[in-house]
C-alpha cells in the first residue's frame, strides 16, 4: 500500500496515506507486545524502512525534514504522505534499542543504493539527520559505525558517491560530536585516512593511465577526486576541533604517525609505493587534516601541545623540501603555539610603528615554557633558519616565519631566548649578505626584510630605548637608501631589485656591537651576541643529502682516501708568487694559529651548551661512521654455521656456510 501507484491521485494519496498509518499502528504494538522481538527482524526492516523512505523521497519542502522531531498541527499536514512516514521513520527510530538498531538502518543504505541517491545527496543528508536525532545518544556510534562500513564497502564506486557518503558521514559527526561517540573516534580518523590515501591513489593512478594524452574526462575524475580528499579533510578537521583538548592531542599524535616523513615509518602509507608525487600529495592532504585539528587548540603549556615524538616529524627536513609544505608547518605551530590568539593582529609582514595599538595579550612565561625552550629551542629555531634558505620561497613563506617569530616572542621568550632570537635574526641577515647559498636576489632581500620587521617587533615588545633608537635608525637609512630591504617595497608586485649588495654599507645592517651596547646598559647578558648563531645538527642532515650545515661545524678530515676528491679539487689553489710568500711568511702563520685558538675558546666559552654539545654530537657520529667504515672493510668474522651478518650498502645479508666446508685451525681437529 505504500508503493501504490493508482493513476487517481487522490486515491494514490489515501491508499499510501492508509499503508503508513498501518505501520505506525505495528510499530506503537511492539511496545507492550509479542511482535517487540520480531518486528525488528531484518526480513522485516527490509520492508518496513524502505516503504517509510519511498514516501519521504516524494517531500516537497527539504527544510522541514531536517533538524529535530517536528510536531506537525492540523489536518492539512497530516494528510500528506511524507510528513506522516518521517514521523513514523523518527518513532521507529525512536524505540530502537541496542541490539536491533543495526538492522533499523542498514535498510537505509541499500535504499539509498538502489535508488542511486548519494549523487547528489540532499536526501540521504536528510535521512542521517532526522536518524541521528530521533535515535537515543548512546547508539550515535552505532550509526556512524554503520556509515563507515558502508564507506568501505563503496571505496571503489565513482568520486562523487564517495564524496556523498563523506559528507553524509559530516552531518553524523556533527550531531554526535556533541556528545560522547565512544570507542569509535580512532576508528573515524583511520578510516578517514585510509580513504584519503585511496583517493590520491586514485587520482595519480588516473594521471599516469592519460600521460601525454590528456582527457577532458581525466581531469574531471582528478577534480572529482579532489572534491573527495576535500570532504575527507572538512570531516577530520571538524570532528577533530570538537574533540576534547585530550582526545585531540592523542588524534594530532595519531594523524601525525601517518605522515610519510624522511626515517620514519607509516602503518599505511608507504612512501616507497606512491612515489614522489604521491608522497607529496599524502603529505599536503594530511598536514591540511591536522592543521584543521589544532585550529582553536589551546594547551596549558607548550610541552603538552608539541611533545616530543609530535615535533621531531613535524619539523623533519623531508617535509621542508616544498614552499606548500613549509607553510602548512608553519601555520601548525601558529595554531599550537599562539595561546592567546594573537595571531589575526600579526598578520602580514610589515613594520609596525607601534606594536603597543595592537594590544598584544600575554602572561608571564611559566617554568614548564622555559623548560620547553631549554629543550627544544634549538629545532624551532633551526626550522627558521633553514626555512629562510629555501630557494622557493614566496611572500606567504616570509609572512609566515614573520609570525613565527613574533607569536614565539609573545609566549615563550624570556631574557636568555630574546639574545637567541636576536642572534638567530643576525644569522639570517649573514644569510643575505654573504649567499653562500647563491639565493636569488629576491630571496636575499626578502630575508633582509624579515630581519627589519621582526627586530622592529622585538625591539618594542622589551622596550630597550637604545635597542629601539639603533633598529629605527637602520629602518629609516634603508627607507631613504635602499627601500628594497623593506617589506613594503619588495613583496609589491614590482619591485626594482638591486644588482648587488655590498658588505661595507654598515649603516644598512642591524650591528652586533650595536645591538650589545644597547642591550648591555640594560641588564641584559649580552655575552653571547658575539658567538654567531650556528644551526643544531641532525642525523636527518646526513641522510637527506640536501644543502647540510654539517659542512659548516664537521671535521674537515679525510679518514678513506678518495671520499672526498671532488671537495679536494675545489679547495686547490692557484700556486703564485703571492701564495709561496705567503707559506713562506711564518709570522703570518703564527697569528692565524692563535686567532683560531682565540675563537675556539671564545666559543667553548661563551656558546650556549645545546651548541656546543650539538656540535660535538655531530663530530663523534661523523667519526664514529668512518670507523665503521673501516672496520666494515677490514675485520670480516670467521665463518659460522648459523650464519653470519653483513652489512652491504646498508643492508644486512646473513650467510650460512656448511661445517663440511668451513676450514679449522691444525689444533682445533682431532
Amino acid at each position: 500500500m505504500c508503493h501504490s501507484c493508482d493513476q487517481d491521485p487522490e486515491v494514490q494519496t489515501e491508499i499510501r496515506i492508509a499503508g503508513i498509518r498501518g505501520i505506525q499502528g505495528v510499530v506503537r504494538k511492539t511496545v507492550n507486545d509479542e511482535l517487540r522481538a520480531t518486528i525488528w527482524e531484518p526480513q522485516h526492516m527490509d520492508k518496513i524502512v524502505p516503504s517509510l523512505l519511498f514516501n519521504m523521497q516524494k517531500i516537497e519542502d527539504i527544510d522541514s525534514r531536517t533538524g529535530p522531531q517536528s510536531s506537525p498541527t492540523g489536518g492539512v499536514k497530516e494528510e500528506n504522505p511524507s510528513v506522516l512516514a518521517e514521523n513514523c521513520f523518527r518513532e521507529l527510530l525512536g524505540r530502537a534499542t541496542y541490539g536491533n538498531m543495526n538492522n533499523a538502518v542498514r535498510p537505509v543504505f541499500a535504499h539509498l543504493d538502489h535508488h542511486k541517491l548519494w549523487d547528489p545527496n540532499e536526501f540521504a543528508v536528510s535521512c542521517f539527520k532526522i536518524i541521528m536525532y530521533s535515535i537515543q545518544a548512546q547508539y550515535s556510534h552505532h550509526v556512524i559505525q554503520e556509515i563507515l562500513g558502508h564507506l568501505d564497502v563503496r571505496k571503489r564506486d565513482s568520486p562523487r558517491v564517495r564524496a556523498g557518503i563523506i559528507q553524509v558521514l559530516l552531518e553524523a559527526v556533527a550531531i554526535a560530536a556533541k556528545g560522547s561517540i565512544g570507542p569509535t573516534v580512532l576508528e573515524v580518523f583511520n578510516t578517514l585516512l585510509k580513504h584519503l590515501r585511496i583517493s590520491v591513489d586514485l587520482e595519480l593512478g588516473d594521471r599516469r593511465s592519460s600521460a601525454g594524452s590528456a582527457t577532458l574526462s581525466t581531469s574531471s575524475k582528478e577534480s572529482d577526486e579532489r572534491i573527495v580528499q576535500n570532504a575527507i579533510i572538512q570531516t577530520i578537521g571538524f570532528f577533530g576541533s570538537n574533540l576534547p583538548d585530550y582526545q585531540r592531542s592523542e588524534i594530532m599524535m595519531f594523524i601525525m604517525s601517518k605522515v610519510p616523513v624522511l626515517g620514519t615509518t607509516s602503518q599505511i602509507l608507504d612512501p616507497s609505493h606512491l612515489g614522489d608525487l604521491g608522497t607529496r600529495r599524502i603529505q599536503i592532504m594530511l598536514l591540511r587534516s591536522l592543521l584543521m585539528v589544532t585550529s582553536g587548540y589551546k594547551a596549558t603549556t607548550i610541552s603538552n601541545a608539541l611533545p616530543a615524538p609530535f615535533l621531531d616529524p613535524l619539523l623533519s627536513p623531508s617535509l621542508m623540501e616544498d614552499s606548500e609544505l613549509r607553510q602548512l608547518v608553519l601555520e601548525i605551530l601558529h595554531n599550537l603555539i599562539d595561546r592567546h590568539d594573537n595571531r589575526a593582529k600579526l598578520r602580514g609582514i610589515r613594520i609596525i610603528p607601534d606594536v603597543s595599538d595592537l594590544k598584544i595579550k600575554r602572561d608571564k612565561i611559566s617554568r614548564q615554557d622555559v623548560s620547553f625552550m631549554k629543550k627544544h629551542g634549538q629545532q624551532l629555531y633551526r626550522h627558521i633558519y633553514l626555512g629562510c634558505k629555501e630557494e622557493d620561497n614566496v611572500q606567504k613563506n616570509f609572512e609566515l616565519l614573520f609570525t613565527s617569530l613574533a607569536l614565539t616572542t609573545i609566549e615563550l621568550a624570556n631574557e636568555e631566548v630574546v639574545i637567541d632570537l636576536i642572534r638567530l635574526a643576525i644569522a639570517l641577515q649573514d644569510i643575505a649578505i654573504i649567499n653562500e647559498d647563491n639565493l636569488p636576489m629576491f630571496n636575499r632581500c626578502g630575508v633582509m626584510a624579515l630581519v627589519a620587521a621582526y627586530l622592529n617587533f622585538l625591539s618594542q615588545m622589551i622596550a630597550v630605548p637604545a635597542f629601539c633608537q639603533h633598529v629605527s635608525k637602520v629602518i629609516e637609512t634603508r627607507s631613504v637608501e635602499a627601500s628594497y630591504f623593506l617589506p613594503e617595497t619588495i613583496f609589491k608586485d614590482k619591485c626594482d631589485l638591486p644588482k648587488s649588495l655590498e658588505k661595507d654599507e654598515t649603516d644598512l645592517f642591524f650591528l652586533t656591537n650595536k645591538i650589545a651596547e644597547s642591550l648591555g646598559g640594560s641588564g641584559y647578558s649580552v655575552e653571547r651576541l658575539s658567538v654567531p648563531y650556528v644551526p643544531q645538527v641532525t642525523d636527518e642532515d646526513r641522510l637527506s643529502r640536501r644543502k647540510s650545515i654539517v659542512d659548516t661545524v664537521s671535521l674537515q678530515v679525510d679518514i678513506l682516501p678518495g671520499n672526498n676528491t671532488e671537495d679536494k679539487v675545489d679547495n686547490t689553489e692557484e700556486i703564485t708568487f703571492e701564495a709561496l710568500k705567503k707559506a713562506i711568511d711564518n709570522n703570518g702563520l703564527e697569528e692565524q694559529e692563535k686567532e683560531k685558538r682565540r675563537l675556539v675558546i671564545e666559543k667553548f666559552q661563551k656558546a650556549p651548551f645545546e651548541e656546543i654539545a650539538a656540535q660535538c654530537e655531530t663530530k663523534a657520529n661523523l667519526l664514529h661512521d668512518r670507523l665503521a667504515q673501516i672496520l666494515e672493510l677490514t675485520i670480516r668474522p670467521p665463518p659460522s654455521p648459523s650464519g653470519t651478518m653483513t652489512i652491504t650498502a646498508g643492508h644486512a645479508h646473513y650467510h650460512s656456510v656448511p661445517v663440511y666446508e668451513m676450514k679449522f685451525p691444525d689444533l682445533c681437529v682431532y
